[in-house]
């Protein structure tokens, strides 16, 4: 972004009634400079009053940064050394599944905190607007909820481990 670009975009943000009150041009620029020095951050979301806010992302993600799919074994060994297929972990196919994913780069986890039993889990049953996990980013617990309701069937990203803008977390069956 040049400098022309941030300005303009601090005078955008300015005008956003409710958003930017104590946040001025110099802000904005470290914000910017903060996504330039740090490849692994995408997004910033700014979040003001009444439910306003300013998303400022990434347009381009830089080379040798694009996101990692989370592997999945594809089969087991059997005790007798023979290669037998992984048991699916869905009762419904694939295709029937809704998914929910990270809006963000950042830390996923599980549950509320550290010992506590899990938001949900396969088999859990989730109602739209129910918290399903937190994904931290920028030391910011950011709760997820679900967007419909359904039976989770998969869960498929592991506790406090890194994910991904647009990762898929969970596959939920709406039919469930």
């Amino acid at each position: 972004m040049t400098p022309d670009e941030t300005k303009r975009l601090a005078e955008l943000l300015a005008d956003v009634p409710g958003l930017m009150k104590g946040v001025d041009f110099k802000d904005i620029r470290r914000l910017v400079e903060l996504m330039r020095e740090s490849p692994d951050i995408a997004t910033i979301e700014i979040k003001g009053l009444f439910g306003t806010g300013a998303v400022i992302s990434r347009s381009v993600m830089p080379l040798g940064l694009a996101p990692m799919p989370l592997m999945s074994p594809q089969a087991v060994m059997a005790p007798s050394g023979a290669t037998a297929a992984a048991a699916p972990p869905a009762a419904a196919p694939a295709s029937t599944l809704k998914e929910i994913k990270s809006p963000m780069v950042g830390t996923f986890y599980a549950a509320p905190e550290p010992g506590a039993e899990a938001y949900v889990r396969p088999g859990s049953r989730v109602t739209a607007g129910q918290t399903v996990c937190i994904v931290e980013a920028m030391k910011i617990m950011n709760e997820i909820e679900a967007e419909f309701a359904g039976v989770v069937r998969e869960v498929l990203a592991e506790d406090a481990t890194p994910v991904e803008f647009g990762q898929v977390l969970f596959r939920i069956d709406p039919n469930g």
